[in-house]
């Protein structure tokens, strides 16, 4: 049981590390969404519009090479080689994008119809953070989650504190004092400005932190690593790229494929995304799983244990996935008022249950996903990834002017099942993995359906009587079949 509660408990750090950052959310979004901030839901939709290219161009910044790194330092002989050729390549690499991208904003502000003093700030938040990519895979690698969780929540923050200096305070301070140095911060109409200045100080200070990492390196760049490297992580990149589209490219295809006003595209896009936020849960959860247990994978590759060892993880990865599923969906109306206040929001509700979905078979396709970083087989992952991309495009395509953002959410829930679904028959094929299908189906199956009837049926819905039985019983259901590994986790015997 040490394998797994060294595991788990690696998770539950790297899980607060991840919440916390996601937290922000959870009182940025009732800020953004407040009439007293925001003029109303077409700037908030501008806003993740924005921040659909921003998680794009992370995924190019980084190009696999957060991957490849743990790929490579768990079988290195001189680990310390990794890290500098893989620091240098992201250094010059984000050098050459930060020139280049400057060079050219009035074009970026032209082609994506987005301010170009925005451009200009997104453009350095993307820098700082690919600068700091590699510092954070180091912390991970040699196994400093503590150290990683107390950087991250410094970021937060001091990007959460900002926020609502900027937002809130500085509008109330420069009003009293006119006269005073505070009130030249203050500018009319620049609400979403501050909002990206905040993101840029967080960044700088989060890379002027971990900035020592090329300080104190030996700036040995070993080419034919490097060369090994990038041949590992460019598939990754395009399965990046594939997976940045599924997941925040429907804002940008809404705002293309919507024929209507960009004032009402633009407050649909506000809705969705608003409403969108109620799957953080389940994304928090898949998150720090991951990041737990992606240098597990590695390090464990060469045991005989290791496929086995692999079917277990997936099948409680699924267990409390479930879970959070069941209970999200039952008590979504109750979070929407805390976490979108604004009622005018709430017309997007409806997407909640599919992308709640939708992100738990990300999570379980990210588990599978192991046997082809295992095998050195990512170009698989790759092709996985670009059939998921394909059938999101298709899908938004078909769907967008008929059911708006319904469409986005069908078509996200259907990319991601593909995925999981192709991932498991080619896993069995390349790397078997004794999954238990059996116990797998049945929690998940069991899921959906309640979290499926407690939502989409008025009566259930409305009373949420039926949706506690409904989680009670699930509850009772995993503990029956799962007591004894459950037991042994919980009192780590």
């Amino acid at each position: 049981m040490s394998v797994y509660k060294s595991l788990f408990k690696q998770t539950a750090i790297y899980g607060l590390a991840t919440v916390l950052p996601r937290m922000v959310s959870f009182i940025l979004v009732p800020l953004y969404t407040s009439p007293n901030v925001l003029k109303n839901s077409a700037e908030y939709g501008e806003i993740s519009i924005i921040f659909s290219w921003l998680v794009l161009f992370n995924v190019i910044l980084s190009y696999g090479m957060e991957t490849s790194f743990f790929r490579f330092y768990s079988k290195a002989e001189n680990p310390k080689n990794v890290i500098s050729t893989s620091a240098i390549s992201i250094f010059w690499s984000s050098i050459i994008f930060l020139i280049t991208a400057l060079l050219c904003r009035n074009y970026l502000a032209e082609a994506s119809k987005i301010n170009v003093e925005y451009i200009i700030y997104t453009i350095w938040i993307l820098f700082l953070d690919a600068l700091v990519i590699i510092p954070f895979s180091k912390l991970r690698a040699e196994k400093r989650p503590l150290f990683y969780a107390i950087i991250k929540t410094g970021n937060v923050l001091i990007n959460l504190i900002l926020n609502l200096f900027f937002l809130l305070w500085l509008p109330k301070l420069a009003a009293s004092s006119p006269d005073s140095f505070i009130s030249t911060l203050f500018f009319e109409n620049f609400q979403i400005g501050y909002i990206f200045v905040a993101n840029i100080i967080a960044s700088l200070a989060t890379f002027l932190i971990l900035s020592p990492t090329y300080f104190k390196m030996k700036w040995n760049f070993d080419k034919i690593l490097w060369t090994k490297m990038m041949r590992y992580s460019l598939p990754i990149m395009v399965a990046g790229v594939a997976f940045a589209i599924n997941e925040t490219f429907d804002r940008i295809l809404l705002q293309k494929w919507l024929n209507l006003p960009e004032d009402i595209t633009n407050a649909q896009i506000g809705a969705y995304s608003a409403c969108y936020k109620l799957a953080l849960f389940m994304t928090l959860f898949a998150t720090a799983f991951r990041l737990g247990i992606e240098p597990f994978f590695f390090s464990h590759s060469s045991n005989e244990n290791a496929p086995k060892t692999y079917a277990n993880i997936t099948k409680y990865f699924v267990v409390f996935g479930s879970i959070i599923l069941l209970v999200v969906v039952v008590f979504a109306d109750v979070l929407k008022i805390f976490i979108v206040r604004d009622s005018s929001f709430w017309e997007a509700m409806k997407v909640v249950p599919l992308i709640i979905l939708a992100n738990f078979f990300l999570g379980i396709y990210n588990n599978l996903s192991v046997w082809y970083k295992l095998t050195d087989k990512t170009k698989i992952g790759m092709y996985i990834s670009i059939v998921g991309a394909i059938i999101t495009l298709a899908l938004n395509f078909l769907l967008i002017p008929i059911w708006s953002y319904m469409g986005s959410a069908i078509a996200t829930l259907s990319a991601y099942g593909s995925m999981m679904i192709i991932s498991y028959y080619l896993g069995n094929k390349y790397y078997p993995i004794p999954y238990d299908m059996k116990k797998i189906m049945q929690y998940l199956g069991i899921a959906i359906l309640l979290s499926g009837l407690s939502f989409y049926v008025p009566l259930f819905r409305e009373t949420y009587i039926f949706g506690i039985l409904a989680i009670i019983f699930f509850g009772y259901y995993i503990y029956r079949n799962e007591k004894e590994i459950l037991l042994k986790i919980i009192k780590r015997k």
